[in-house]
């Protein structure tokens, strides 16, 4: 029995020995392939709180590594000395050693940057891929010949004779995008009392300003003449601490105050100073939110389900248990490249911002994770959104509006501590009954900007114009719409 007794007292010693040593390597070397798989793809995410919180570990295992390699070469250097005859030949090896793996570096970086832009899913500006995976894009100055002024932009991707897939943009102040989109800017806005959702061709109403002030923002709600009634929720994006891009109290007060509106929030999943509801509330005290309205964290009590119809991944969809609390949503979003949905609009605002933490992991992974937002497939998730955006739209029936601010227009989320600064001029303000079409119309300015390249990029890395074309099959919205200036 003793002898038992000291077998199992010295194995469990072992084993704690064993943890001892090797739990902090394994937790650096998670920590390393951690950043690896996350910010080699998109390097902005560096700045996201799990990457920081990762990177202490991953340096100590790589200083460690190091550590153990430099030991190793010096005990084979000292076996090489006896093998090589003299000095010279030891240098002389070890200098084609290391000319040779830099030599491989260097060739597998440029083919990795020869090749970017041409790999197999470019996606055009409807997110079609075209048949030799690359997508070009044609800018020229021609005015169209039907004598309205309107300058015709193609992006149907429609396939040429060599196989291509041309986008052709023209550089004319007004735009006719694809699906025969019409800019109308004789300011003919609403004015007959009625709520214009589509035009009399059957195509959606999308309102646009380009005065992005206080005043802008309430001209362009009240061209939808579309009334917020009853509990008023207006759905924002309170902005990470560090982050500066989100849309300001002053700009929002006069149309939040409007309404009698209360300004509504879900916890984040991925950690951070939003992740909790005392955290997340502290961010909209110092973000200057709860000195214009009362903030509410809608997930603060958990989640309620929402059922989604005709959906391809989600049959039902997670958010803030205070959802049912209000009779009428605004969402009101800030329009800007996103790190995972390539672009971030109306339809992510109502899908993944009005999840709760369990409901944005599971439209994260299409439907197979409540807990984690890892593993899903790109696609997937794109079409999740517009699913779970759906579920929303359903639930509130009439009683929701969409408004884009198109300023501040960085290639990251207000959702990152440390954005990118915004590469591009500010754009408008726009508003729809129909997200999708708000969403397309955004898409569209983009690409008819001069300055738009960077977001483009990111929009087509992450094929984010599938969120529109996904909503319109699944009736959220249409693609097609007419774009009204009420200025």
């Amino acid at each position: 029995m003793d002898g038992k007794k000291r077998n199992t007292t010295s194995f469990r010693r072992q084993v704690g020995t064993l943890a001892t040593r090797w739990s902090l390597p394994l937790l650096g070397l998670a920590s390393l392939t951690w950043l690896l798989v996350r910010v080699i793809p998109e390097p902005s995410l560096l700045a996201s709180p799990l990457q920081l919180a990762a990177i202490p570990f991953a340096v100590v295992f790589v200083l460690w590594v190091i550590g153990i390699g430099a030991r190793t070469m010096h005990s084979l250097l000292r076996s090489a000395r006896k093998k090589f005859r003299n000095e010279q030949q030891l240098v002389a090896g070890l200098v084609t050693i290391v000319v040779v793996s830099f030599s491989t570096i260097f060739i597998t970086c440029s083919d990795s940057s020869g090749s970017e832009g041409h790999s197999d899913g470019d996606s055009d500006i409807d997110g079609d891929t075209d048949t030799d995976g690359d997508t070009d894009t044609d800018s020229d100055s021609d005015s169209d010949t039907d004598g309205d002024g309107d300058t015709d932009t193609d992006s149907d991707g429609d396939t040429d004779s060599d196989g291509d897939t041309d986008t052709d943009t023209d550089t004319d102040s007004d735009t006719d995008t694809d699906s025969d989109t019409d800019t109308d800017t004789d300011s003919d806005a609403d004015t007959g009392g009625d709520s214009d959702t589509t035009a009399e061709d059957g195509k959606s109403v999308v309102y646009m300003t380009e005065n992005i002030s206080s005043q802008g923002l309430m001209d362009i709600y009240n061209a939808l003449n579309h009334t917020a009634s009853g509990n008023v929720a207006v759905k924002l994006h309170t902005g990470e601490p560090g982050g500066n891009n989100f849309l300001q109290p002053d700009l929002i007060k006069n149309l939040v105050q409007s309404v009698n509106g209360t300004i509504v929030e879900c916890n984040v999943a991925y950690g951070g100073n939003r992740a909790s509801t005392a955290a997340h509330q502290q961010v909209a005290v110092d973000h200057g939110f709860t000195a214009i309205a009362d903030v509410d964290i809608m997930d603060a009590n958990g989640s309620i389900s929402l059922p989604v119809s005709g959906g391809s991944h989600l049959t039902e969809n997670f958010v803030g248990a205070n959802f049912t609390n209000y009779d009428f949503f605004i969402i009101l979003s800030h329009f800007k490249g996103h790190a995972m949905g390539g672009y971030g609009g109306a339809i992510k605002n109502m899908s993944i911002g009005i999840a709760s933490g369990e409901g944005k992991n599971w439209i994260h992974t299409a439907g197979t994770s409540k807990t984690s937002f890892m593993g899903g497939d790109q696609n997937s998730f794109q079409e999740s959104m517009a699913e779970a955006a759906k579920s929303v739209a359903d639930s509130l029936g009439d009683n929701i509006l969409y408004i884009n601010v198109m300023n501040n227009i960085s290639v990251d989320c207000d959702c990152m501590s440390n954005p990118a600064p915004p590469s591009m001029a500010d754009i408008g303000i726009l508003a729809s009954l129909d997200p999708v079409a708000l969403d397309k119309a955004c898409v569209d300015l983009i690409y008819a900007a001069p300055d738009g390249q960077d977001v483009i990029q990111r929009m087509e890395s992450k094929n984010g114009i599938l969120q529109a074309k996904h909503g319109e099959k699944i009736g959220l919205g249409s693609q097609d719409y007419n774009l009204i200036s009420i200025d």
